[in-house]
């Protein structure tokens, strides 16, 4: 394993550390000492500076090793707040229950969960406790992947790259100051109409670990991977990007039932290791193929947001856009990673 990383069991709050560093003057990381990378209690990151009094509180989060997802997206129209677990882990109930308790600004939390075992029982024991503290909490679950059903750790579909697009669009209905309800209602909407499928050419490998997740020949690769290394549809051998890019679009366009003269969002996500060169080969044959089926695309986004570590590969995915979606996406976002 060849990794820059200093002991393998501390790379999370080693990175954690040095994203408090780093963005200070934007995100607070909270139960880590950056001077000494000491641990001093529940591990969760919030906005530097609140959101109004008022104003609906809207938190995501998740193993870490997605990176930027999900500290990258906290800021001003979008995530209050956010709670990294260990590596591809869930985090702990008591880590979620502060990040809540720290972002609640009087209007109720929304939280947003991946489509993970682990994770949807350690954020619905959070919003027990919250709810005893008189938190009024809503929960949407984010299943975006149509690759495969009932995957490792997951019942029903994966929570995937969809997911940056549910935390914008939530995040924008509540700076505009919707209440905790409406906001809950917009970001079941972006999940009701959003599909995503990856691939993967090569594994990725956990730092505690110390060796790849799994096995993929060289001249092989997996359609349809999960963001933790899971099995997809099917491996292939490697083929043109272009038809890679078919085989993986066509299964989301099919799954949304998305209509000749219908406007969506395409989004070209890296898993960690492709050149923005290639993603931008993936987005240009997918933008293509949109165009034979007579599919607007209508807004665009190519980059590396819902990584799995050091994984060579990529995902595509499309919302189904309307008016209010498109006035949400459009509304200005001031994260690390997301600014407009």
């Amino acid at each position: 394993m060849k990794k820059l990383v200093d002991d393998p069991a501390n790379a999370v709050t080693d990175s954690l550390a040095g994203f408090a560093l780093a963005h200070a003057d934007t995100v607070a990381v909270h139960g880590i000492d950056p001077s000494t990378l000491a641990r001093t209690g529940p591990v969760y990151a919030t906005r530097k500076q609140p959101a109004p009094h008022g104003t609906v509180a809207v938190i995501s989060g998740g193993g870490s090793g997605h990176e930027p997802l999900h500290i990258g997206f906290i800021g001003e129209g979008m995530l209050d707040a956010a709670v990294p677990g260990p590596m591809f882990t869930s985090p702990t109930p008591d880590c979620i229950y502060e990040a809540i308790r720290a972002a609640h600004a009087g209007a109720g939390v929304l939280l947003i969960v991946k489509n993970y075992t682990g994770d949807v029982l350690n954020f619905d024991m959070a919003a027990d406790l919250a709810a005893d503290d008189g938190i009024a909490v809503r929960t949407v679950i984010v299943e975006d992947d149509v690759a495969v059903e009932n995957s490792l750790h997951t019942i029903g579909r994966r929570g995937v790259a969809g997911t940056l697009l549910v935390e914008k669009i939530a995040g924008a209905a509540a700076a505009r100051g919707d209440c905790l309800d409406d906001v809950a209602a917009v970001a079941q909407h972006v999940i009701d109409n959003v599909r995503s499928m990856g691939v993967a050419l090569t594994p990725c490998t956990v730092p505690q670990i110390g060796r790849p997740s799994f096995d993929l020949p060289a001249d092989e690769i997996e359609i349809g991977i999960g963001i933790h290394g899971e099995p997809g549809r099917y491996r292939a051998p490697v083929a043109p990007a272009s038809t890679i890019t078919r085989d993986i679009l066509d299964p989301v366009i099919a799954d949304l039932r998305v209509n000749d003269g219908e406007k969506v969002l395409l989004y070209v996500n890296g898993m960690g290791a492709t050149p923005l060169s290639e993603l931008y080969i993936i987005y240009g044959a997918a933008r293509r193929l949109c165009d034979e089926r007579g599919i607007i695309v209508d807004r665009s986004l190519v980059g590396d947001y819902v990584t799995s570590l050091e994984m060579q590969g990529a995902s595509v995915t499309l919302l189904r856009l309307d008016d209010e979606l498109t006035a949400l996406w459009d509304a200005p976002v001031n994260t690390v990673t997301l600014a407009w």
